[in-house]
């Protein structure tokens, strides 16, 4: 990938160059004063005080470990049986170059996220070293955390991109044998796979900083592992959903240009487009639902030590919150392991099946399994907690909330892009008729909608948490109501390795039937004696086309139900920080309460600044897109031979790749210190101008991201339905409808999932933001201010100026890419 090392010299002069600045003014900071309480002074109560079921807290948390570690395990063996499985050469070197592209990528990533954490950690140690005058011993540990998160995030990451890219061809080499089942089941062992290796490591770094970490480092060091875990998760996201739909839309537009097939093997963006696939669909989810996992759990940690006074209490909620989890890890194994029972009794040897029929039920039986566990468990661990013998299911209630909504909002979501809903075959039909405007007007209707529904299903779990904690949790804490949205953003992810199981099917389906393509099978002579002989079934090629084709719609429904879990969990989570944040700044809730309404006019701008930057964010990740797919299809069209060919040359495709990782490189460094810098300004500013400003890009965010993923979602499955069920490729219809999905690729796949680790990363930095603002002058923090602003808006302005399409001449980027 010589475009790495090309243009990675004249891409880091040019943001190296504020990031040094900005360095320079974080300085001045030596000058500030000691804050009064901050999240340096957490410290854990000893969780070995107080017994449940006979057992004592740490003996109980240390069980989960082991739990943990068969979690682990269960995640490997599936691995190594997928691994092990039998497939064609042919296959297996296609889905092998795919894994070597992938890992180059993230290589690429991995070092520029180093880079960055080198100016997170500076910010880090400025903090907790020279103004909280923590000893030396104690910083470095606060930065291994941060360093620990990183490393987590990159590595499920990279543990996600390896299976999918090896189960790809297992998949397109078992539905070969014409029977519909395999091509279901392997996609949803890897899932699970993914999903059981990722919470189990959360869970297990999680509970080694809780037992092993001395109580007045913990509370700090899980700040620093959620802003790490956070830092690496943003990038991945963001770099991964430009990548992916650049080379998207550079491989589909071919089909109408050239009037060529889906993965045809002559187009050199295939390639980049299966990369991609696993980019922006395994690294960056992956990295996502593990930082998701974990700063929630932060979230819910920090609130407990700040707002429950009595130590018993804070023991009491802080084991039952992690032996939740450690009970819902089980729970969806278990569950999995049931529907998979039923789905072969009913599917096995069946020659059509619904593909999305077992995924529902899988998800559904998690939800019920982890609700009932939830409740058995709590009336044995908790069941007079404070004294009040009522709260044990009340607080199991508040968790169920978000355990059913779990399940209820992929439902909700399925209504507007599964391939059989009402709303995606509208945009099919007024395709038909009405081309592609009336194809892009369909979509954006069911975007509008969909964000409807999503928004009243969560109004109504959350009220319902909301009520139930005003039934006896203030006898426990302050904001009783607060920390019942933190249980419900706890709840969604009740059954993560589920969750993550579905969202991780799509990338699989939607590889399968490219290297299914890409190997030219049908083409290797004598191909199936040779199947015959060496793997024992004839191959049925035609059917296995039709599988693999159906099973990509599954998928892509699959992954628009996961999208609006994780979003959902940001914004409901987030809610749960921002309240320590208030914490610090009201003095325990004790004085300042009057600035936190639209009477003070500094929080009523920062409502309106948040949602200007969430549609600078659309742009910005949109605008890299775009930019990035008018140079791929510039180079394709100029390169792809169409006679006397096979197969694009490794060469083309590569050239594809690095165009696709350059643009995506440039325009992820824009967005994510235009972001970072804001943070800082906004912060530095005025700290309830910065409470508004976390408020609402929460609540902008929550919205936009559910309105472009669902749209992107329906505009996807129109296509879907096209090929599969009416099978008019090549006809205008055809041609509508994939313009329609090339103009939902940045939306569902690009800018609505990165809000979600944006919003997070945001709302953890800005703890340590607003609390380095209010120790220092309030002259200088306007200073600062003001030096920050303009650091992000060099960015801002960057992310268009910087990135956008110039007709008639080449970049100098692009002809580094094709130096």
């Amino acid at each position: 990938m010589t475009v790495v090392s090309s243009s990675r010299g004249a891409s880091r002069r040019q943001w190296l160059t504020p990031a040094l600045a900005a360095l320079a003014a974080l300085a001045l900071l030596l000058v500030s004063r000691v804050a009064q309480a901050s999240e340096a002074d957490l410290i854990l109560p000893d969780l070995g005080s107080q017994s449940f079921m006979g057992i004592d807290g740490r003996t109980l948390l240390f069980g989960g470990m082991g739990v943990c570690a068969l979690g682990f395990i269960f995640g490997l063996s599936i691995y190594m049986q997928l691994n092990r499985l039998p497939v064609h050469r042919s296959m297996r070197e296609i889905s092998e170059l795919i894994y070597e592209t992938c890992k180059t990528y993230l290589q690429t990533q991995v070092k520029f996220i180093l880079i960055l954490e080198i100016l997170i950690g500076a910010i880090i140690a400025f903090y907790f070293g020279v103004l909280r005058h923590m000893e030396v011993g104690k910083v470095v540990i606060v930065l291994l955390a941060s360093v620990v998160g990183i490393a987590g995030s990159c590595g499920v990451a990279w543990f996600g991109m390896r299976i999918n890219t090896f189960a790809n061809s297992r998949t397109a080499f078992a539905a070969l044998k014409g029977k519909p089942f395999p091509a279901y089941a392997i996609p949803l062992k890897a899932g699970m796979s993914i999903g059981a290796v990722l919470i189990s490591t959360e869970l297990l770094i999680m509970l080694m900083i809780l037992l092993f970490i001395p109580a007045d480092y913990a509370g700090p060091c899980f700040i620093g592992f959620a802003i790490g875990e956070s830092l690496g998760a943003s990038v991945l996201r963001i770099a991964g959903g430009i990548f992916t739909k650049i080379a998207d839309i550079g491989s589909d537009l071919m089909k109408i240009v050239f009037g060529i097939k889906e993965d045809d093997a002559r187009n050199p963006g295939v390639i980049a487009d299966c990369t991609g696939d696993n980019a922006g669909d395994s690294v960056g989810p992956s990295a996502d639902g593990f930082e998701t996992y974990g700063v929630t759990g932060v979230a819910l940690i920090t609130f407990i030590l700040l707002a429950v006074p009595d130590p018993r209490v804070q023991v009491q909620l802080l084991v039952w919150i992690f032996v939740m989890r450690i009970v819902m890890v089980v729970a969806s194994i278990v569950s999995y392991w049931l529907n998979e029972a039923m789905a072969t009794a009913t599917y096995g040897n069946a020659d059509k099946m619904n593909f999305e029929a077992p995924l529902t039920r899988l998800v559904w039986i998690t939800s019920i399994v982890s609700v009932g566990l939830t409740y058995a468990v709590s009336v044995v661990m908790i069941p007079a907690i404070g004294g009040d013998s009522s709260l044990w299911w009340k607080l199991s209630t508040i968790i169920t909330c978000g355990t059913l909504a779990g399940a209820i909002i992929p439902e909700m979501i399925k209504v507007f892009t599964s391939t059989e809903s009402r709303h995606v075959r509208e945009v099919v039909t007024a395709s038909r008729e009405g081309g592609a405007s009336l194809n892009v007007l369909s979509g954006l209707t069911a975007g509008n909608f969909s964000a409807y529904w999503m928004g009243m299903v969560l109004v109504v779990l959350m009220g319902i948490s909301y009520l139930v904690a005003g039934q006896g949790l203030q006898q426990l804490m302050k904001a009783e109501s607060v920390f019942a949205f933190g249980l419900v953003a706890f709840g969604f992810l009740g059954m993560g390795p589920v969750t993550i199981a579905v969202d991780s099917y799509g990338p699989v389906t939607d590889n399968a039937q490219s290297v299914y393509e890409l190997s030219l099978i049908e083409q290797v002579p004598d191909i199936e004696n040779e199947i015959k002989k060496d793997f024992g079934f004839t191959p049925f090629f035609e059917k296995a086309k039709h599988f693999l084709e159906e099973n990509d719609g599954a998928g892509n429904t699959f992954k628009a139900t996961a999208k609006p879990v994780l979003i959902g969990t940001a914004v409901v989570g987030s809610t749960t920080l921002i309240f320590s944040i208030i914490v610090v700044l009201t003095e325990k809730l004790t004085s300042n309460l009057d600035k936190l309404s639209i009477l003070h006019p500094p929080f009523l701008l920062g409502l309106l600044t948040g949602g200007a930057i969430i549609y600078w964010f659309t742009g910005a990740s949109t605008q890299a897109v775009s930019t990035g797919a008018y140079r791929a299809v510039e180079f394709i069209k100029a390169n792809i031979k169409l006679e006397g060919v096979e197969k694009a040359s490794i060469a083309d495709s590569k050239k594809v790749v690095e165009i696709c990782t350059l643009y995506a490189q440039r325009g992820m460094i824009n967005i994510f210190l235009g972001v970072f810098f804001s943070t800082l300004a906004f912060a530095c500013l005025e700290p309830f101008f910065f409470i508004g400003y976390l408020i609402s890009i929460a609540l902008f965010g929550l919205y936009q991201a559910i309105f472009m993923a669902n749209a992107g979602g329906a505009w996807d499955n129109a296509k879907k339905l096209v090929e599969v069920e009416l099978k008019e490729k090549g006809t205008e219809l055809h041609a509508a409808t994939v313009v329609g999905d090339t103009v939902g690729d940045p939306f569902k796949d690009t800018s609505s999932v990165a809000m979600n680790p944006v919003i997070k990363f945001t709302t953890l930095f800005g703890l340590l933001a607003v609390e380095l603002a209010i120790e220092i002058d309030r002259t200088l923090s306007v200073v600062l201010a003001a030096v920050f602003f303009v650091l992000s808006m060099v960015f801002v302005y960057r992310s268009f100026y910087g990135m956008r399409i110039t007709s008639g001449q080449k970049t100098s980027a692009t002809k580094h890419a094709e130096a």
